[in-house]
């Protein structure tokens, strides 16, 4: 079951276990340069707000209707991440336009394993963008369906979903207690730790995710056995993206305003933040996803500006972030 709750999406499975519930919140944040750098983790700005397309049958196309979910608005080369919280185990496939966001692959409800299309929570935080390396993702960056910046049209020539996708299923209750009756499950959350602008005045409402600047991330292997994940307990949502220019005309609701750019974020003397989990192995990245070119790449192309305060900047001040060891862990050092 899912829910929509405080602008975070609330998945739980009571039938399943007591605490099989997780929770996704969708991040504003700064979009990072497109310019060929590896950049740190940016900061998080606050939940986008999301709502229920039901609660506005009469001002959306009604394939939104159709497909159901919610949506939230996101202005043109504006940025986002998920973010993924909840300490019972859960695995969650991510699209955007039906394009799986770790191996590029089109949309399959399911599990696979080889390669594996689906991430851990908790143990993954949160998801940036398209896995295109090992360690590195590309940043999810909106713009205009139809205008071929995003994934979706460069992989299938189509332009007909746009938004994102997502699918979680719990881990089957005795797996859970297999795995963890002996041992305390770490709890934490590392979103509290961490705290675009339009191009032109395009009021096309449905948005895609294109690929915009490098990003140091690493999506992590799964460490259990595909047979622990519980496919009878799937619940899935449709995440539409508006226009945020078309926003207020939908739900008589301002919009967030835009972020500030990662030129102004940095000049402010704020941080970026890098994220390390030692214990757990990434995945090696998507070949087709890395033969996707970003907005940048493809505006060249085209003779386009399509990301304004588009500066390289140079990160200065970064806050590390580390999964907490076991308790009564010796870490080894260097001798």
């Amino acid at each position: 079951m899912i829910e929509l709750k405080y602008d975070q999406l609330v998945i739980s499975f009571p039938d399943v276990h007591r605490d099989a519930t997780m929770r996704i919140d969708f991040q504003r944040t700064l979009r990072i340069p497109d310019d060929a750098k590896d950049y740190p983790l940016p900061p998080g700005l606050g939940r986008f707000p999301v709502r229920h397309v039901d609660d506005f049958v009469k001002r959306v196309p009604e394939r939104w209707i159709e497909r159901g979910g919610v949506m939230l608005p996101m202005f043109q080369s504006e940025a986002m991440w998920l973010n993924f919280s909840g300490h019972y185990p859960f695995a969650v496939k991510v699209a955007a336009g039906k394009i799986n966001a770790v191996t590029g692959e089109q949309w399959s409800r399911g599990l696979n394993r080889d390669p594996q299309d689906y991430m851990v929570i908790p143990n993954q935080p949160w998801l940036d963008g398209y896995c295109v390396k090992q360690g590195i993702i590309r940043q999810f960056v909106a713009m205009p369906l139809g205008a071929g910046y995003s994934a979706e049209e460069q992989l299938t020539d189509e332009a007909e979903w746009g938004g994102v996708q997502i699918v979680a299923f719990p881990m089957k209750r005795e797996a859970y207690e297999s795995h963890f009756a002996k041992m305390q499950q770490a709890r934490y959350s590392l979103s509290d730790t961490m705290a675009g602008v339009p191009l032109v005045a395009s009021k096309s409402l449905d948005m895609g995710l294109g690929a915009g600047g490098r990003m140091k991330q690493e999506i992590y292997r799964d460490r259990y056995s595909l047979e622990d994940w519980d496919s009878r307990h799937g619940s899935r949502c449709f995440v539409h993206i508006a226009n945020s220019l078309v926003w207020r005309d939908i739900t008589g609701q301002a919009p967030p305003t835009t972020a500030p750019t990662a030129r102004e974020y940095t000049r402010a003397g704020l941080p970026w933040f890098d994220y390390y989990a030692e214990d757990e192995e990434p995945l090696h990245g998507s070949n087709l996803l890395d033969k996707v070119k970003s907005v940048f790449q493809l505006g060249s192309e085209k003779d386009d500006v399509p990301l304004p305060e588009n500066d390289s900047v140079v990160v200065e001040q970064t806050v590390e972030l580390r999964r907490h060891m076991k308790k009564d862990q010796v870490r080894e050092g260097a001798f």
